[in-house]
């Protein structure tokens, strides 16, 4: 029931994208990929933290409330119409509320009833193929890989390696800036590493400037497995998330609620954080 229903809002967003004039890329606390870039030389920052209450691991069984902090990214644009997407964290712990035995829990190094490590590391690339017009979105591609570096032993890691594509669209409607992005997430399998699970993603947000620098936000964000049965790890699951960010210069504070859209996501969390924009080089 949660699940169509964050399907029928991505499709209500999706339908306002054809009508203004272009508006800046989107960040956090957003995580849909605006089409439009960083822009030629500029680097954007991004630091933040995340709370999440009641986190499931399926495959490590373990369950329970998580903490990341610093939540950084780094964005580097390498031209007009791309740039390169660096994103990780230095530390996430785990306070376990449920464990059950699960296909890696023989795995486990876990003394108490916390758990930590490391983030996964994500890099990426985004081009912008379309630029915005009137009666015209905007239009790009992203490509991003996730390399492991949360620990197996944690309980909060998967040791694989994963690929992710997706398609962009963004459009200005007056006051509001509307994001979509479709593509397909390609999950190696822990347990099985000759074999891999392909899923369809979806996300679709809007930006509301109410006041001069401020703005509201909100989007849905998932993932969506067809197959008959949601394999251990590479289920259905989706996010909303809600919330507001301030700009003044180059600086942008922000904050969100966070919502989950089906039984295997978190109950609800809170994120907070700071991006920055530099001008920093002249590409030749």
């Amino acid at each position: 029931m949660r699940r169509v229903s964050a399907i029928g809002v991505a499709a209500v967003l999706a339908a306002v994208f054809w009508n203004a004039a272009p508006a800046s890329a989107q960040q956090r606390p957003l995580i849909t990929e605006d089409p439009l870039t960083v822009g030629n030389g500029r680097l954007l920052f991004e630091v933040g933290l995340d709370y999440e209450q009641d986190v499931k691991y399926p495959l490590s069984g373990l369950s329970g409330d998580l903490f990341s902090v610093p939540n950084l990214g780094i964005s580097i644009g390498i031209s007009s119409i791309a740039e390169l997407q660096i994103d990780g964290g230095v530390y996430q712990q785990l306070s376990i509320t449920e464990q059950v035995r699960a296909p890696l829990t023989p795995l486990l190094d876990i003394s108490g009833t916390k758990t930590s490590s490391i983030r996964d590391l994500l890099v990426g690339t985004k081009v912008q193929l379309l630029g915005e017009r009137p009666g015209r979105p905007a239009l790009g591609a992203r490509f991003a890989t996730r390399l492991p570096m949360a620990s197996l032993e944690s309980g909060l890691g998967r040791e694989t390696t994963d690929f992710t594509a997706a398609f962009l669209i963004g459009k200005t409607v007056q006051s509001v800036r509307v994001v979509g992005n479709v593509g397909f997430l390609m999950l190696e399998d822990p347990i099985a590493p000759s074999q891999q699970d392909t899923l369809m993603t979806y996300a679709v947000s809007f930006a509301r400037a109410v006041a001069e620098g401020f703005e509201l936000v909100g989007e849905v964000n998932g993932r969506i497995n067809f197959g008959d049965v949601d394999p251990l790890g590479a289920e259905t699951r989706g996010f909303g998330r809600f919330g507001a960010r301030y700009t003044r210069g180059s600086v942008r504070v922000d904050g969100a609620f966070l919502l989950g859209l089906s039984p295997r996501d978190p109950d609800w969390g809170i994120t907070g954080g700071l991006t920055w924009v530099v001008d920093a080089f002249r590409v030749p």
